[in-house]
């Protein structure tokens, strides 16, 4: 029978930490796929010429990744268990008595670096899975999620907008006294304000009280989830006025063109219909009218139950009278019409067909004829197939960053950071998805549990297995 000796070895000249980390580590599969080295001539410019040497900033973007990648609760926990891990240790090419660097390093390069390159590595996570032929490109599933913001309800302060103005500016000149100046953005005009996170927006999810949040909006590609592009902006942001700009970074980073896009109601608008109608693009969202027409507007009179006459340019409604051209709407190429004042008070349908006081009024745009039609084929087989899908594949690569990667609360405070930090959550899943599809054979997991789905790389159970590399035990 052996006893192990617990004396410790004086000299340790043999330790090789390429024969130490086992051949089918993700981290080797990282190493391979992703090139980390971009970095150094991304951020030169940053660095002078004299003082001291920094940390090599190709280790600094490898912690970032790791920090969500290995999905580590802090900075300061990253620091104390990286000399403990041999991974960690080969992945950033370090020995095992090597001086690992100080947590504050991570922070002062964010600072120094800005969002723009975490976006570039993102870009490269993309261009990685498009060259795997993991990404077709031709459909896409856009939706968007809220983030918690790293600050209370409780240091919201409401006011006029030229007091918020004020309080914007003396935070800006306190944060201007920080050894680390912050990328400081000039609100718009609001009457709340957060002293903790100037940034974040007020925002409501379904079921619950408003919080300061921000959100993500992201675009899904259908071949097999690949995020090929992804914007971060305030929680209070409309979902639909991000689409177009979507579609353009999908295909900027793609260099594919899109031939359809899938997405819930919160984008079907008209006005996108008819954007994507414009760029040749099927629209297979929700309808939007469909869909949120509920309130008041149930117990009256549909807007489809007023028969518009094309010769004389009106409607005629329930009751037979008729709704001519009133004005035009100002931010929206569509006009209103409606009957006189007089003749809606006077008219015994009222009360199916309105409860204002001036009376019924039916919204028509400029070229509702083609958009009646867009909203037509949204019905269709193919345009409900692609939604039902979307619910699993869009709906689930959010679930899958909040279950690996703490997607769903803000590590940072300010949009700048909140940006880097869903720029490596983002790439970390494109590079999960990559590592499915390179990986050889099957990988041991790691849970004790028997006959049932156990994460291969962190050994826990989650809620969706369909997006997380999964094998059975």
């Amino acid at each position: 029978m052996g006893q192990q000796q617990q004396q410790k070895e004086l000299f340790s000249y043999q330790i090789d930490l390429d024969k130490r980390v086992r051949a089918d580590n993700p981290l080797r599969q990282v190493a391979t796929a992703i090139d980390f080295s971009f970095v150094r001539t991304e951020v030169e410019s940053t660095y002078g010429d004299n003082g001291n040497v920094s940390v090599d900033p190709v280790v600094i973007l490898k912690l970032m990744f790791l920090l969500f990648f290995e999905n580590v609760c802090s900075e300061r926990q990253l620091m104390k268990v990286l000399p403990e891990r041999l991974d960690y240790l080969w992945f950033l090419g370090y020995g095992i008595n090597d001086e690992v660097p100080h947590h504050s390093v991570l922070s002062k390069a964010r600072t120094r670096w800005g969002s723009a390159l975490f976006e570039k590595l993102f870009v490269q996570t993309v261009a990685a899975c498009l060259k795997a032929g993991l990404v077709d490109g031709k459909k896409i599933h856009v939706d968007g999620s809220l983030i918690a913001a790293h600050a209370s309800n409780e240091s919201i302060v409401a006011g006029p907008p030229e007091l918020l103005a004020a309080l914007s500016q003396a935070y800006q000149e306190q944060v201007s006294k920080l050894e680390e100046p912050e990328v400081f953005q000039k609100p718009e005009p609001a009457t709340r304000l957060s002293t903790t996170d100037p940034d974040a927006e007020l925002a409501r999810r379904r079921g619950h009280p408003a919080q300061l949040s921000y959100k993500q909006h992201r675009v899904v590609d259908d071949a097999q989830g690949v995020i090929t592009a992804q914007c971060t902006t305030g929680g209070s942001v409309g979902e639909d006025d991000q689409l177009l700009g979507l579609i353009e970074a999908h295909e900027q980073n793609t260099a594919l063109a899109v031939q359809t896009v899938v997405a819930d109601s919160q984008y079907g608008t008209a006005e996108n219909f008819l954007a994507c109608a414009d760029r040749g693009i099927n629209a297979h969202m929700a309808d939007w009218k469909a869909h949120h027409q509920g309130g008041p507007l149930e117990d009256h009179f549909r807007a489809d139950q007023f028969v518009y006459d094309a010769a004389s340019d009106t409607y005629r409604c329930p009751a037979g009278q008729t709704l001519r051209r009133y004005q035009k709407r100002s931010h929206k190429p569509a006009w209103e019409y409606k009957a006189p004042r007089a003749v809606c008070a006077q008219c015994a349908l009222r009360a199916q067909c309105t409860s204002s006081q001036s009376g019924r009024r039916i919204q028509r745009y400029e070229r509702q004829v083609e958009l009646d039609q867009l909203r037509a084929k949204t019905h269709s087989p193919a345009a409900r197939k692609d939604r039902r899908r979307r619910q699993h594949l869009s709906e689930q690569s959010f679930a899958d960053a909040t279950n690996c990667h703490g997607f769903k609360r803000s590590r940072w405070r300010r949009l700048w950071r909140q940006k880097i930090q869903n720029h490596l959550i983002a790439a970390c899943q494109n590079v999960r998805i990559l590592l499915r599809k390179n990986r050889p054979g099957p990988v041991a997991c790691l849970g004790p549990q028997v006959g049932r789905l156990v994460c291969w790389r962190r050994g826990v159970h989650a809620k969706y297995p369909a997006t997380c590399a999964w094998q059975w035990n």
